[in-house]
């Protein structure tokens, strides 16, 4: 195996894997915390995406479009959910799903008005643009390590407040039993409106922090939603840990997996047979865990104290 090649997909997953937890940790919270399906919290994600290539365009500047589009979506998250979303707590989960599709159809058309159909590019700055060796022979996009920085650092960041914190100790208690921290005379309505916003805005963040790469398009949330409930499920609803172990889990099988599972393949199987069946089994893997994972462990692995 190509050393050079290995160590640049672990990379590569890590990089994969903290979008992943930006996106996955606001949402493990809302369905922790409120047991609330938000199917379109990737339209946040497309959202924030959209809101930094607006930012930056206006400002000639990707860092100042970043600040600008993080509580810009925030903004977008706290007004969802006051005119929409706390209208459902008290519905089943099947009146979530359907009300959060139509949103998800709503700011499709949204987008569309305001945007246009065409994609948005999102510039870098000369800064960003380039590579640095990180070990002899192995180069990387200076980007993507900014990804990962970022990432990483956020999920200490986020590990603090909810640990070390009172408002974390809110949010600690009410992902194990909300009703009993509405007893102790704890303002829900602000608890929930707050916590939907901020994860609005790490959605919103993974939004950005892609878009330069892929560009900021139509419905580019859809797809990853599935994923980010996967590392919820796999994490355990309603624990950030959960869902930064899990998404990075995650990411590293679906990229190594779409790199070398033909490798392996091909030492059971004929060259074409392998070559066929490994793409098909890598977009597999992840579920494959999920369902392992359902079986011995239902509540995932590091599902919150209480539950």
């Amino acid at each position: 195996m190509d050393w050079v090649l290995f160590v640049t997909q672990i990379l590569n997953g890590l990089q994969l894997g903290v979008l992943l937890f930006l996106l996955a940790s606001g949402l493990t919270l809302i369905f922790g915390i409120m047991d609330f399906v938000n199917l379109a919290h990737g339209s946040l994600y497309m959202i924030g995406a959209y809101f930094c290539g607006t930012f930056t365009d206006i400002t000639d500047s990707f860092f100042y479009g970043i600040i600008l589009a993080i509580p810009a979506t925030a903004v977008v998250g706290v007004i969802v959910e006051i005119i929409i979303i706390r209208r459902l707590y008290s519905q089943d989960h099947l009146d979530h799903v359907l009300a959060t599709f139509g949103l998800i159809l709503c700011f499709d058309a949204l987008v569309h008005f305001a945007w246009g159909p065409e994609g948005m590019a999102i510039p870098l700055p000369a800064i960003l643009d380039g590579q640095i060796e990180i070990l002899p022979d192995i180069v990387f996009p200076t980007f993507r390590l900014l990804i990962i920085t970022t990432g990483l650092t956020l999920a200490i960041i986020l590990y603090l407040v909810i640990t070390r914190t009172r408002s974390g100790m809110l949010i600690r208690a009410g992902a194990s039993n909300r009703t009993m921290i509405g007893a102790l005379g704890i303002d829900i309505k602000t608890l929930f409106t707050l916590v939907f916003g901020a994860g609005a805005a790490m959605a919103g963040l993974a939004g950005m922090m892609i878009s330069p790469i892929t560009e900021a398009s139509i419905g580019m949330g859809n797809d990853i939603i599935i994923v980010a409930f996967v590392v919820i499920i796999i994490g355990g609803i309603g624990s950030v840990k959960g869902a930064f172990i899990a998404a990075i889990l995650v990411g590293f099988i679906d990229t190594m997996g779409r790199s070398f599972l033909d490798t392996f393949l091909k030492l059971l199987l004929s060259a074409e047979s392998a070559e066929t069946a490994a793409p098909a089994l890598s977009a597999m893997l992840i579920y494959i865990l999920m369902a392992t994972i359902l079986i011995f462990r239902p509540q995932g692995l590091f599902p919150p104290r209480g539950r």
